[in-house]
C-alpha cells in the first residue's frame, strides 16, 4: 500500500535484526522509545524474518523500517528502509527523527 507519507497511520516500524538476542532487542527498544516520543505514530515488529516483517510492514503503508542490527552496536546507527524505493541506507540514531520526518 503506497500511502503519503503523512497520510500512512504508521509512520515507522522498529525491529531488531534477531529477536533472540538481548542487546539488540534492548537497543531497539531504546531507539523505537526515543521515536515514539518524537513522531508518535512508531510499531513494534519481531515477529518472523527480517523479510516477512519489512513486507509485512510494505503492506500496511509504513513508510520507513529501521533495522537495529550488531553494527548499531558499535557504530551508532540503522538501517534506514523506504518503502517506496525500498532502498536501504546506514543512518546516524539521533538523526532518525529530522530524517523520518522530511
Amino acid at each position: 500500500l503506497k500511502l503519503p507519507a503523512d497520510l500512512a497511520p504508521v509512520k515507522v516500524a522498529v525491529f531488531p535484526l534477531l529477536k533472540n538476542k538481548p542487546e539488540l532487542t534492548k537497543k531497539a527498544r531504546e531507539v523505537y522509545e526515543t521515536l515514539k516520543k518524537e513522531i508518535g505514530a512508531v510499531m513494534w515488529d519481531d515477529n518472523g524474518n527480517i523479510g516477512k516483517r519489512y513486507r509485512r510492514q510494505d503492506e500496511i503503508g509504513t513508510p520507513y523500517c529501521v533495522t537495529i542490527d550488531f553494527d548499531t552496536l558499535s557504530d551508532d546507527t540503522v538501517t534506514l528502509r523506504d518503502r517506496d524505493t525500498t532502498q536501504q541506507e546506514r543512518v546516524k540514531i539521533s538523526e532518525l527523527p529530522t530524517r523520518i520526518q522530511s
